[in-house]
Order: structure tokens, then C-alpha cells, then sequence
């Protein structure tokens, strides 16, 4: 059975293919036509995914897409419905307060001016002109999404949504066939479902604890379940508005930084502060019993207002989502580029130590609720790596799995999965409850026009896995499934709580007797390059190389870090996700203090907080790090030795962490090698490892290696077995 899975329309347009069970390719667009986060139609990534399965589109048995604009479709319109009469009661005070008063006369003209197509008028605002003023000089408008109107909103989702639903269509003009050479049967996926399925269907897990925790996906920001053999059940969710994503990228642009993804960038800065607003963001997020939380909404505008989100085939764009509450109470918004302050750096820290907070608080409920101490992790805010890195210290969960490709993208394996583990059930084996047909969905959506569904990511972000039928058991990979076996015995599976068969509601995967074959140990799914399509691009480069052998090449290389220089290192197939992980990394030695700094100064130009990952020998873990579980796709910090630090300055955080890349020989030869050599050199059994890149995504060919090679101070370039020096008279 071959099932092909996208991510579209969203954030990190991805694809990724599976064939009986086993994960063939995964890769983001991004890395193909170089628009970082892409969030179109992930066409090279499909095209990419069935070469590498050596199959054509008319194989594929089943595709699914991560999002159902009809999931959750009630609770959408009854939220709206609430806003509607809510700020229609509002207006209408406001009116009957101010008739006959200049002040009606100017409320109405800027209602007009704010929000010219929306029935419902702007928030009142805090200047003559309808504006508030930041501290840049720029000037917000207090009104639908900055003027765009509540309508106009809803026909942009309602357009998106649109796409979502004609899915054969938009994959057959996108592989350039007709419609009808498609045989595949298409699936619709509620977005925390794909997550959740995908850290634990590809988990070295038979049962765990789950947690998906986002912005916002299908109304819902944040999901938790127990997941056992084929079957997840859910537990326990958070709705819309109510989100730690929403909070962190608000706090991220009040902050002055307003890209999507510079969440990263506030985490890498809360180091240097001190929680001194701590109980300001526990008012802004506030933990209520059974893992719930809630947001003071007076801080944001995305319930409200709405705001301006931008998911064409470009770079992701959203809106201000903060409110005037935010200078209200911690001052002017920090312009972008200006110089941080100390009450920039305590924000940060008071955030972070907030989404912390809550996070323990959800994951010690979820532990109460099944009695599990293993326990698999998706969403975007499962790439905060500081907050995954204190698990184990603060709730009881022994083993984390978190999903290398944590956020959107990795929905794209998780809508594989979920159908993967529906269908590889006989049908007498399950049932599955018959959400909608087709027809009715559109009837359903259309109904959404009439009556208003609320904005931001809640709308049309995520999905419900459709009407799904029986179809053929594929015999299983005999190999993956006796290894998965073999590392994982019945003293290893954590408590079993009985309380769990008469609790939450379950995914349509029903059978929890059967076991996942294939465990995702590393996230090399991309694609890879021989040594003589290589040289063919050096060749056209006119680059000088020397070529050596296998147990030469990571010699080499090693000697070259040792001696200070900036080596290029690009091996086998990409790294799906987010981290560069030893296929397409820039590697220095972490020695040296002023690695950072000329890492900066001659190709990453960072901000000079942010800090940079140390790789190192899993066996090794524990001589430099107060913890020692695996972190093999950078995913956790730990707090390193002090006695160590002095002996790694380079990857030593401000605050004595390091966000950590576990390495074993079994899941990267190459790359282990390399690192053991660098060790015989330096008696060191790590080293510095940055993404191969240059305010750009991370290379995916050769010829992308080349290039940024090319036009940064990178000293050697290592691609496959060959090596480019860069003369001294370059620089």
C-alpha cells in the first residue's frame, strides 16, 4: 500500500510517502524552491517524494492532507455567533451613548475608514486618526485585521479552505496529469490527529502518553491522548481562543521580532533576563484543573478582531496579534532592530519560564490521566527544546519522543500513519464512525458563509480524518518489526491504567493489538546525491576538489575542525525538520571561544544571543551534560557540567546550556565518524553544528551547497567523498 501525505496552504508545506507501512521520503518545500517556510503546494516535495519511492502518481492508494475545514464546525459557528451578538450589543451602546455628539459622528467615520467592508464596527482607538502609535513610528489600525474586515477574512479562509477540499484537483494541476489518472482514495486529517499520529505511529513506543501543543490547528491549539498498538484515544483538548502558542508569538512580535518562526530567537534570549514579569504572564495564561488553561483575552486581538494571515506560496505572514493591553502594561513595543534593553531580555524570560508552567501543568495531568511514563510530543510548541529538555525533571515521564519534524510539516507523516494504521486493519477489526460525505461537507461550509466562523489559525487550520473504508492488509516488513521488538521488552512499556478504557474519545483507528513496524529514529528522509552527480556539479562550478575514501574523508575533515577552520559538510540524504543534523551542517570546533562570532561574522549573521549546538558521541553524554536521555534530532537542552563548560565555550549557552544532537554509528555512520575522529584528535567527543545555510532554508543540493559556499568565508566544503579548499586570497 502506498500513501502519500501533504501538508498544504499552511506553514511548512510538506509532503511524505510511505510503502507498506515503512517511511520512504519526507521534505519540505522549502528546501526546493528556497522560500523559507514556505506555504503553498508542496509540488516539488510530491514530485521528490514519489521519485524516491520509484513510483508515479497513479501508484498512490491513498493521499491525505492535515487539515478538514469541517472539523469542529459547530463549535466554530457558535463561537461566532457569541462574538457576533457580543460586539453588536457593544456598538450599540456605544451608539446610544454618543448620539447627537460630534464623538458619534467621528466614531462612525472611523468605523468606515478602519473596516470598510465589515458589518461590525472597529475597536475604538486610541489616537483622533484610528491608529495607536508604536515605538518605531508605524501606526496600527484598531480594526478587523488592520482594515482588511472581518468579510473579507472569511472569504480569504472560506478560499483556502476551498483548496483543501479540491485537493485531486489541485494535485493533478500541480503533477501537470488529468484528474482522471488519479486512483488514490483522498483523506482529510484533523490537524492535532496528524500530529499526535505522528509521534507515536513512528514512535519506539507500544503505548505512551501524547501531547500536541500549538498555535492553533482545526479550533483547536492543543491536544492530548494515550496512543496503544494501532489505536490513539484522545483525552483531553484545549479550543480556541485559547492557545501558548498565541501567547508566544505575541509576546515574539511585541518583542520586535515579527517573522514567522522567531519564536526560536525569544527562547535563545530568555537566558539573559530575569522572570521578572512572572506574574503578569500568569495572568496572561492561567492554568484551570484538569490540564485546561485559559488566556486573559484583553491581551490579544485574534478572538476579536481577527488577523491578517498570509498562507500563499510565499513565506508565511501573519498580523499583530497582541493588543494595546501589552504596552499597557509593559510598555512601548520594541521596534524591529533596535537595541534590546534588560526589560526586553526579563519579557523573555518571564515567557519562557510561563510556557514552562503550563506546559508541566498539561503534562502532569496527562500522566495522571493514563499512569504512562513514556511519552511522544508534536505541535510547534514541542520545538521549544528548553521546555522539552526539563521534562524529565518535572513531571514523571521517564522517555520522550519528540517528532524531529515537531510542527506542521511533520503532519504531513502524520496523515500517512493515521491511514496507514486505519487500513492496515481487516475490516472486522475496526469500525469507524462516518463523519461527513463530500456533499455534506460543502453544505456545511457553505452554511459557514451565512453565518460567520471566527478567524485566525482555528479556521480551516486542521482536520478530521473523513470517511475512511476497509482495504487489503499489506503483509508487514518483517525486518523493522523484529527490531522494534527487540528493543523494546514488556518491562519497558511504563503502567497500564485501567481507567483509560472507559475515558475520551477515540481516532478511527480503533485495533490496539497490532504494532507500528517502522520506528523514525532519525530524520534522514530526504534526498541524497551519488558521488558522481557531484563531481558533475563541481565540474560546472570550474571548483578544484580532491576526491578520498571513505575512512579518509571524515580523517580530513576532523583534522580541519581541529584546526580551527569553518568546514562545509554535506553527506548522504537531507534532514527533514528543522535542525540540521550532520547530512547538511557547517561544523567548527567548540573549543574555541570566538567560534561563535566568526561563525557570525563570516556566514550565519545571527543575532549575537542566540546561541549555537554542540553534536556529540551518545555514549559521551553523560562526562558533559547533568542529563543523559537521547536527544538525537535536537530537540532538548540540558544544562551542561559546569566543570565542562570552560573545555566547550562555543556551544555553552549564557545560562550553562547546550541544545544537544545525540549521535549513535547505527542511525549516522558518517557522521559519528567524523565526530569520533575529531575526538582521537582532541580528546573532545563533540562538536559545534550549525545549519548549512545562510539566512536561507537549509541546502538540499549540491548545487545549493556550492553556492553558499561560494558567497560566504566558509574555509573547506566536504561534499560526499569530496573536498573544496577555499584559497587564502578569497577572503
Amino acid at each position: 500500500m502506498i500513501i502519500l501525505g501533504i501538508n498544504a496552504y499552511h506553514g511548512d508545506a510538506a509532503a511524505a510517502i510511505v510503502r507498506d507501512g515503512e517511511l520512504i521520503a519526507a521534505a519540505e518545500e522549502e528546501r526546493f524552491n528556497r522560500i523559507k517556510h514556505c506555504a503553498g503546494f508542496p509540488t516539488e516535495a510530491v514530485r521528490y517524494c514519489l521519485r524516491e519511492a520509484g513510483v508515479g502518481i497513479e501508484d498512490v492508494d491513498h493521499v491525505g492532507i492535515s487539515r478538514d475545514p469541517s472539523a469542529h464546525l459547530h463549535k466554530k459557528v457558535l463561537f461566532a455567533a457569541r462574538r457576533v451578538v457580543g460586539r453588536r450589543q457593544k456598538a450599540e451602546g456605544r451608539r446610544q451613548q454618543a448620539v447627537g455628539s460630534k464623538q458619534y459622528e467621528l466614531a462612525t467615520l472611523l468605523t468606515e475608514e478602519a473596516d470598510e467592508t465589515s458589518a461590525f464596527p472597529a475597536k475604538g482607538s486610541a489616537t483622533n486618526n484610528g491608529t495607536t502609535p508604536f515605538q518605531d513610528g508605524s501606526f496600527a489600525v484598531h480594526g478587523n485585521g488592520n482594515g482588511k474586515g472581518l468579510f473579507s477574512q472569511i472569504r480569504n479562509r472560506l478560499a483556502n479552505a476551498a483548496k483543501v477540499r479540491d485537493l485531486p484537483e489541485e494535485l493533478s494541476r500541480a503533477l501537470g496529469i488529468s484528474r482522471e489518472k488519479l486512483r488514490a482514495r483522498f483523506h482529510n486529517v484533523e490537524h492535532h490527529h496528524a500530529h499526535l499520529a505522528s509521534s507515536f505511529f513512528v514512535s519506539p513506543f507500544r503505548q505512551a502518553a501524547l501531547l500536541s501543543i500549538d498555535g492553533f490547528g482545526d479550533f483547536i491549539s492543543t491536544m492530548w491522548a494515550v496512543g496503544e498498538g494501532n489505536s490513539i484515544k484522545i483525552l483531553g483538548q484545549v479550543e480556541y481562543p485559547h492557545s501558548t502558542g498565541i501567547v508566544y508569538t505575541a509576546t515574539t512580535q511585541f518583542l520586535g521580532f515579527p517573522h514567522y518562526g522567531d519564536e526560536g530567537k525569544v527562547m535563545g534570549l530568555a537566558p539573559y533576563g530575569q522572570p521578572r514579569y512572572i506574574e503578569e504572564f500568569r495572568d496572561i495564561i492561567r492554568t484551570e484543573p484538569h490540564g485546561q488553561f485559559r488566556l486573559n483575552l484583553d491581551y490579544f486581538r485574534h478572538h476579536a478582531e481577527g488577523v491578517d494571515m498570509t498562507w500563499d506560496n510565499g513565506s508565511p505572514v501573519i498580523g499583530r496579534i497582541f493588543s494595546e493591553q501589552y504596552a499597557h502594561v509593559f510598555g512601548p513595543p520594541r521596534a524591529q532592530g533596535a537595541a534590546l534593553t534588560d526589560r526586553d531580555r526579563d519579557i523573555a524570560a518571564s515567557l519562557q519560564l510561563r510556557l514552562e508552567e503550563v506546559g508541566f501543568h498539561i503534562l502532569n495531568h496527562l500522566h495522571e490521566q493514563t499512569g504512562l511514563t513514556d511519552l511522544g510530543l508534536s505541535g510547534g510548541v514541542a520545538y521549544n527544546s528548553v521546555m522539552n529538555g526539563k521534562i524529565l525533571l518535572h513531571t514523571p515521564f521517564r522517555r520522550v519522543y519528540v517528532q524531529p519534524a515537531a510542527g506542521d510539516s511533520g503532519t504531513a507523516i502524520g496523515a500517512c500513519y493515521q491511514i496507514w494504521n486505519q487500513f492496515r486493519v481487516p475490516s472486522s477489526e475496526f469500525r469507524v464512525e462516518e463523519l461527513s460525505s463530500p456533499k455534506d461537507t460543502e453544505n456545511r461550509l457553505q452554511s459557514a458563509i451565512i453565518h460567520p466562523l471566527p478567524l485566525g489559525e482555528g479556521w480551516g487550520e486542521g482536520l478530521s480524518s473523513s470517511s475512511f473504508a476497509p482495504s487489503p492488509n499489506p503483509s508487514q516488513r518483517e525486518a523493522n518489526h523484529a527490531q522494534r521488538s527487540s528493543r523494546q521488552t514488556e518491562s519497558e512499556l511504563g503502567t497500564r491504567n485501567p481507567k483509560l478504557e472507559a475515558s475520551g474519545s477515540e481516532l478511527e483507528t480503533r485495533n490496539s493489538k497490532l504494532e507500528t513496524s517502522y520506528v523514525m529514529e532519525g530524520a534522514y528522509t530526504g534526498p541524497e546525491f551519488s558521488d558522481e552527480e557531484i563531481r558533475n556539479e563541481l565540474r560546472l562550478s570550474n571548483l578544484s576538489f580532491e576526491t578520498y575514501s571513505d575512512e579518509e574523508v571524515t580523517r580530513y575533515a576532523a583534522r580541519d575542525i581541529a584546526d580551527g577552520f569553518v568546514v562545509g559538510w554535506f553527506q548522504g540524504r537531507m534532514e527533514f525538520g528543522p535542525r540540521a543534523l550532520g547530512n547538511r551542517s557547517i561544523v567548527v570546533d567548540p573549543r574555541r571561544a570566538d567560534m561563535k562570532e566568526i561563525l557570525n561574522e563570516r556566514i550565519k549573521k545571527r543575532e549575537p544571543f542566540r546561541p549555537f549546538a554542540p553534536s556529540i558521541l551518545e555514549e559521551h553524554v553523560g562526562d558533559y551534560f547533568e542529563q543523559t536521555h537521547p536527544a538525537p534530532t535536537m530537540l532538548m537542552v540540558y544544562q551542561i557540567k559546569p566543570e565542562r563548560r570552560a573545555e566547550i565555550p562555543a556551544v555553552t549557552h549564557v545560562d550553562g546550556s547546550g541544545r544537544l544532537q545525540t549521535v549513535t554509528r547505527e542511525v549516522n555512520p558518517r557522521y559519528y565518524q567524523l565526530i569520533e575522529d575529531f575526538y582521537k584528535l582532541t580528546g573532545v567527543p563533540a562538536v559545534l553544528n550549525t545549519s548549512f545555510n545562510e539566512n536561507e532554508p537549509i541546502v538540499c543540493t549540491p548545487r545549493d551547497a556550492i553556492e553558499c559556499f561560494l558567497k560566504t568565508k566558509m574555509d573547506v566544503l566536504y561534499l560526499g567523498n569530496h573536498c573544496v579548499r577555499r584559497r587564502s586570497f578569497e577572503f
